[in-house]
This record gives C-alpha cells, sequence and structure tokens, in this order.
C-alpha cells in the first residue's frame, strides 16, 4: 500500500505523485482510489485494490535511473521490419511498465526515426514512450522536466552518431567481362 505524498509509476501513463486517497462512489460501488498528480497537470484515479495488478510500483532510485540512461547510450537493439509486427511488440513492452523497456523504445523509435522516419502511429506511441520516461525521470533524479528532455535528447543524438548504419559506396566491388554474346568467358 503506498501513501499520500509518494512517488509511483503507473503504466502506460508514466510516474507522478499521490496527492490523496479517496473513496468514491463509482457506478454505484465505493471504492479507494489513490488520486495521482501528473505531469503536465493530468489527475488519475487508481483503485487502491487493483494498484499491483495494473503494475504500479514505486519510482526508480537515482542509481537505477542512472542505468536506464545508459540504455540509451547503447546501440539500437534488433526490431522487426514489419511496422505493425513492431508496433504490437512495442506496444506489449510499453505496457509492462518497465523502464529499461520504455528507454529501449525510445532509443530504437528514436534512431528509425532519424534513419527513415516513423508511422503516425509509431510516432504518437514514440511521443507517448518519451513523456513516460521523462516522468520517471524527473522524478527519480529530483530535476526539471526541461533538463531531462535536454538529457534524453543529447544521449540519443550522441548514440545515434556513433551507432548510425554506415551507407555503403554504390560502386561496384569486382568487374565480371563479358563478351559481346552477353555471356562471360568463363
Amino acid at each position: 500500500m503506498f501513501n499520500v505524498g509518494d512517488s509511483i509509476f503507473y503504466p502506460m501513463h508514466g510516474a507522478g505523485k499521490i496527492e490523496a486517497i479517496e473513496e468514491k462512489d463509482v457506478l454505484g460501488e465505493k471504492q479507494s482510489y489513490y488520486i495521482l498528480k501528473m505531469p503536465g497537470e493530468v489527475k488519475v484515479m487508481v483503485p487502491t485494490a487493483k494498484a499491483e495488478e495494473v503494475g504500479v510500483r514505486n519510482i526508480i532510485d537515482k542509481e537505477s535511473a542512472s542505468k536506464v540512461i545508459n540504455v540509451l547510450e547503447h546501440d539500437s537493439t534488433e526490431m522487426s521490419m514489419n511496422w505493425n509486427k513492431r508496433y504490437r511488440d512495442n506496444m506489449d513492452r510499453l505496457k509492462s511498465g518497465d523502464i529499461y523497456e520504455i528507454a529501449d523504445i525510445v532509443r530504437n523509435l528514436s534512431f528509425k526515426q532519424k534513419e527513415k522516419g516513423l508511422s503516425t502511429g509509431e510516432k504518437k506511441m514514440l511521443l507517448n514512450a518519451k513523456q513516460i520516461l521523462v516522468s520517471e525521470l524527473v522524478l527519480a533524479q529530483n530535476l526539471s522536466k526541461d533538463e531531462v528532455e535536454t538529457m534524453v535528447d543529447d544521449k540519443i543524438n550522441t548514440s545515434f552518431e556513433a551507432y548510425k548504419p554506415k551507407t555503403e559506396s554504390q560502386t561496384v566491388k569486382k568487374f565480371i567481362p563479358f563478351d559481346s554474346t552477353g555471356t562471360s568467358d568463363n
């Protein structure tokens, strides 16, 4: 059970602080809810009885935050070439609430956006994943949203430059001579 003032992570929404614990009557049923204040002045109600079941957890500590940032400094991991499968795989990873997976999604989709661009759905996913990542790092590192966003962008840009695919020259590596009939001499 969490208490008022605790910083917690709510999958698919991000990190926030418990502003209150209130009993509400929803559809004729009284339940206790955590009232979370999320970034951007958004308030979310999470039933206290189902908090653990839906993946609510404590936010990461500073040491774990450093490890999460380290994920952004590595090369992208392999993703499906099929955008639909890639989207579903990333959505499952996002729903898990695992901050390392979320950092991996942010890095991978950022790289893909820089290389080829993203579909509208993947652009939205990247924005959502980045917001979720930033919200937890803000609370874990006690930094401003702008500071964390700049740090995340800088890490991604640096790692993209270090790992971006090298374009090969379009020149032919080996010349194979053909005779006038269009067949090779061999």
